[in-house]
């Protein structure tokens, strides 16, 4: 089946999205941490009500959509965290992240999503974005660890305001967390895989590559807790692992969506 063409009022929420991440990253090396933060808590919002149109409203997903609303997990993630460690201070990177995902996600807006054949899938979908969504705050925070670490050998002041072993404890809570939902999909989609979608568990791209991404992640964690495994060794185990979780559905619905053109 052929891609439909993109919804004109997804179009336009996602443009106004992107606009208001835009004005949020161009102001904020010259606003406050107030102003700043409420430009970013309005494009968030924003950005909510386009997927809310486009997950609720249309009933589509794919791709572009799962990056979006990863993007806005970490954006929701940050927000309570900045409540707790004020001095984070990593707003325009998320904006410029938060504005190219809600672009994205009003140009590949996806294909029909069938919530009706399961009442169980809309929370089985949960679980997995929820996973996405943790890990990509694992990723922002492992990247905030190395720039912490280059500006400590410049004997530069760290720009994040946090210590390096602060840092280094939230990414491993967000790994864990990520971890714990990632298993929960998992687990649900090979016992409840006929429920949820109406065939047996098969052994396609999507489920290689998530299950390359859970043992990657596994090892990740028993490597922390048996050899105490930190700095740069963790993060790669990380960002190796994070990039297969891509590859499992963001990628093969790429290749549908956009190089074959098709929904299945």
């Amino acid at each position: 089946m052929i891609l439909a063409s993109p919804s004109p009022l997804g179009v336009a929420l996602g443009i106004a999205t992107a606009a208001a991440y835009g004005v949020t990253a161009v102001a904020a090396p010259r606003l406050g941490r107030s102003a700043t933060q409420w430009l970013l808590g309005l494009a968030w919002l924003l950005h909510g009500v386009a997927l809310a149109w486009e997950l609720i409203g249309l009933r589509q997903f794919g791709f572009a959509p799962a990056i979006s609303v990863t993007a806005w997990l970490v954006l929701t993630v940050y927000a309570i965290e900045s409540r707790l460690y004020p001095q984070l201070t990593v707003r325009r990177v998320l904006a410029v992240l938060g504005g190219g995902a809600a672009l994205l996600a009003a140009e590949f807006q996806g294909t029909p999503l069938d919530v009706g054949s399961s009442p169980w899938l809309p929370l089985h979908i949960a679980l997995a974005l929820a996973s996405y969504g943790l890990f990509g705050a694992a990723v922002v925070h492992a990247w905030l660890m190395t720039r912490t670490e280059k500006q400590m050998r410049l004997v530069a002041e760290t720009q994040t305001g946090l210590p390096l072993l602060t840092l280094e404890r939230l990414t491993f809570r967000f790994i864990t967390a990520g971890f714990v939902l990632l298993s929960a999909t998992l687990l649900a989609g090979m016992l409840f895989s006929e429920t949820l979608y109406g065939r047996a568990w098969r052994w396609d791209h999507k489920t290689v590559f998530s299950m390359l991404a859970w043992l990657t992640f596994a090892v990740l964690l028993i490597g922390r807790a048996r050899f105490g495994w930190r700095g740069r060794t963790a993060r790669r185990v990380l960002y190796a692992g994070a990039a297969l979780l891509l590859l499992a559905y963001v990628g093969s619905r790429f290749v549908l969506e956009v190089v074959l053109g098709r929904t299945a």
